[in-house]
């Protein structure tokens, strides 16, 4: 083939003929008079083609432009994706079971808006806790089963509905559409008998319409909010809370509470989240706001808790821009914000598997050695990049009394603050 290497002012560095082999983990160029030229596939940015050229934006800014691949160019184009693609995959936090791999199939994925964000032929693998679509030219994306809304099939089609407005299509999967629907039932059926179980086990007394309901909205430890759970049934929450009371959680949470909209704190509950954590994870979401007081508020206070202890930090997200906050009239409005915000962490705490350190970690980190797996994770999250974005500090528990103080401190920062992009440091 031949290529062209840019820098980032977009000047011509490099050009010629050169040899290209791409592995698990890179593609290298060997130009024709010396030299190697290796680029791990996790720094390519994107795959753009066009009138038969591969361009590739790289994290240095560089861009490679690789053309006359002759017969070999649909070859190349597709082993390139496929293995940028598997190592994504490894790197958006996915390392776990898979239950169905690399069904054929032809998809169409409208994003929230109902615009068609990226359809044609592609695989689907099936894990634990989310299906994956790989597509043939185009990026990876993961949808978790927790936030799967409804999802039918006929007339050999399937079709996903999330609770974010998205829509997946999947159809002309050929001899594989049974097993793949079997497959997919099953999981979900698990993933709903998991959650009735925990629910049983944390409520014994509970009747059944409350607990198939409770099982719905609560499925992979999705936090629920207290104006959704006394819908259903009224003592239910008064049960949540008197788990949240036997955790280290109690005294931040109490101290929070106060400060809260109380309808709109949601609790989450799930059991075996990793590996090395086989108990039972808490956690919950406390917003802060209020149209009475504006010395603090336009907030939503995260906290968990493993079975090896209380948190390590209580982190902060903003509801809305702090420009807008202070001229907010509205408690409908504020309350359709904060509602919004929690199933975007929601989301995202399924997309990251609950880890935090994705959330918190400062861009420069992500090039270090240790951190270097998130960097794509960063990058191709719509729900991470959005709480990233979202995040305002994080504040650790050294002494209960540092810590509320600690809290304040943010709190009356974030109102303080009008730039958006600022974070709270103690």
């Amino acid at each position: 083939m031949s290529y062209i290497l840019l820098d980032e002012t977009g000047s011509e560095v490099e050009t010629g003929e050169c040899k290209g082999t791409v592995d698990k983990e890179r593609l290298t160029l060997f130009p024709k008079f010396g030299g190697v030229l290796p680029f791990h596939l996790r720094d390519i940015v994107e795959i753009e083609v066009e009138n038969y050229r591969i361009m590739l934006p790289v994290e240095s800014r560089e861009t490679i432009i690789l053309f006359n691949l002759g017969y070999d160019f649909e070859d190349f184009l597709r082993v390139l994706t496929s293995m940028r693609n598997e190592v994504i995959i490894k790197d958006l936090l996915m390392g776990e079971t898979v239950r169905k791999t690399d069904v054929e199939a032809e998809f169409t994925y409208y994003d929230e808006n109902g615009f068609e964000k990226m359809a044609g032929p592609g695989k689907i693998r099936l894990y634990e806790t989310g299906l994956v679509m790989m597509p043939e030219k185009g990026e990876v994306f993961r949808i978790p089963y927790s936030s799967i809304l409804k999802m039918s099939e006929g007339d050999y089609e399937v079709r996903i509905n999330t609770e974010l407005g998205e829509q997946l299509i999947l159809k002309r999967m050929g001899s594989e559409y049974e097993p793949f629907v079997k497959a997919f039932s099953d999981i979900l059926s698990e993933l709903q008998n998991k959650a009735v179980s925990l629910i049983k086990n944390m409520f014994p007394t509970i009747d059944s319409l409350s607990l198939r309901k409770l099982a719905g909205l609560m499925k992979e430890g999705k936090t629920v909010k207290k104006e959704e759970i006394e819908a259903i049934n009224p003592k239910i929450w008064l049960e949540m809370e008197k788990k949240i009371a036997s955790t280290a959680l109690n005294e931040p949470y109490l101290f929070l509470k106060e400060l809260a909209r109380q309808g709109k704190i949601a609790i989450g509950f799930k059991r075996g989240l990793m590996g090395d954590l086989t108990g039972e994870y808490v956690w919950f979401l406390i917003p802060i706001y209020d149209l009475k007081e504006k010395e603090y508020g336009n907030a939503i206070a995260m906290e968990t808790v493993g079975e090896e202890g209380g948190g390590k930090a209580t982190y902060f997200f903003r509801i809305m821009s702090r420009k807008d906050y202070p001229s907010c009239m509205s408690l409908n409005e504020l309350d359709g914000e904060a509602d919004q915000v929690i199933r975007k962490i929601n989301r995202c705490m399924l997309d990251i598997n609950f880890r935090r350190e994705p959330i918190y970690l400062p861009d420069d980190k992500l090039d270090e050695e240790a951190y270097v797996k998130y960097r794509v994770a960063v990058r191709k999250i719509p729900s991470l990049k959005l709480l990233r974005s979202l995040y305002i500090g994080r504040v650790a528990h050294f002494s209960p009394e540092q810590w509320k103080n600690d809290v304040m401190d943010l709190l009356r920062f974030n109102v303080e603050t009008l730039e958006d992009t600022v974070k709270w440091k103690a």
